[in-house]
């Protein structure tokens, strides 16, 4: 399994970041993510725990479960199925307020599952790409939070 970890201070209060952040809709104002929905609500709130997101990214397609909501400093997730197939133990989000804005941690623990290349492709792969979209999306946020508190 390889970690991959993408960290940004995003230039907004930490409750509206965390907020667009869990809105998976959002993340269609990055050009790497083309469609995004919620297709069940979570048990406490639309994006809570229980609630089930499915993306399609260039990368690939993902199906979600939120397994931890925790506003707004955390919220976590697993990734239930995904074309192409991959392997995943972790998806997390922590939220902290700093000077200037809110520090947003975006860490996935996830392989491809290929024998004997598995490890290789996940690191020569799928780690540029995924980080590369996460920060994208994150650039996205901090854009269009930004707009909002400009």
């Amino acid at each position: 399994m390889e970690t991959m970890t993408v960290e940004r201070i995003i230039h907004a209060p930490i409750d509206d970041v965390f907020a667009w952040l869990t809105t998976t809709t959002n993340y269609t104002s990055s050009p790497l993510v083309l469609r995004c929905r919620l297709t069940r609500r979570g048990e406490t709130a639309p994006y809570g725990v229980g609630a089930v997101r499915s993306h399609l990214w260039l990368i690939g397609w993902f199906r979600e479960r939120i397994t931890q909501y925790d506003p707004p400093y955390a919220t976590e997730y697993v990734v239930e199925r995904s074309l192409p197939p991959s392997r995943h133990e972790l998806g997390r989000m922590t939220f902290t307020e700093v000077g200037g804005g809110t520090q947003v941690r975006w860490t996935t623990r996830a392989e491809i599952p290929v024998p004997l290349l598995g490890a290789f492709l996940t690191r020569r792969l799928a780690r540029p790409i995924i980080t590369r979209t996460f920060r994208n999306i994150l650039d996205a946020a901090d854009t269009a939070l930004a707009q909002q508190f400009a």
